[in-house]
């Protein structure tokens, strides 16, 4: 008899496991959906919108590559609690179109999943909440410690940085990130 129950202990502790992974990744397409509706809603009434009622965060922004089809919106803070639904705006950094580094980081597996994909010169779009977009050129990119990144918030031109885990395809969280770099060059409406 016991030998019946092992292989059932394990497959019942992989089908949790796959469950687990299936519901991290459907929470992240349905919290866009939400996400999107409320900064469409942010931009045109000019006040911050929750996603839902519960939410200890809001939407500042729309990212954007054209090329590779991809738009996500970033939340504010980069805490874990804003990481599971969005990209998120580290605080303390620039607001894209401002002179500094706008930094937005998410997980690699979800929301910044793209980043493997992005080519130098590939151009970024970035919607602020107040509307108004500006277009960054993607001009360098390296894997670097959590803890040094080399990245000057005191930088007097317009700049961008994406930030994930590294390596893309890791099972387990590690120490580097991968630092995409980009830089301004136009500003919209």
């Amino acid at each position: 008899m016991p030998r019946v129950l092992i292989p059932l202990a394990i497959g019942l502790v992989g089908l949790a496991l796959f469950g687990h992974g299936a519901l991290i990744h459907a929470k992240a397409i349905v919290a866009q959906v939400l996400l999107d509706r409320a900064f469409t809603r942010t931009i045109a009434t000019g006040r911050p919108v929750k996603p839902w009622s519960w939410a200890d965060t809001v939407p500042v922004a729309r990212i954007e590559v054209k090329r590779l089809g991809v738009s996500t919106i970033a939340l504010a803070g980069s805490s874990g609690q804003a990481l599971a639904f969005g990209a998120g705006h580290v605080e303390g950094s620039a607001e894209p179109g401002q002179p500094g580094i706008a930094v937005y980081s998410a997980h690699r597996d979800t929301h910044f999943r793209f980043l493997r994909d992005i080519r130098i010169g590939d151009e970024i779009d970035i919607v602020r909440r107040d509307g108004k977009s500006f277009r960054y050129r993607a001009d360098a990119a390296r894997v670097v410690r959590f803890d040094a990144s080399g990245i000057d918030p005191a930088t007097a031109r317009a700049e961008l940085v994406l930030s994930t885990c590294w390596p893309f395809d890791a099972l387990t969280q590690g120490a580097e990130r991968y630092v995409l770099h980009t830089t301004m060059i136009a500003a919209g409406k």
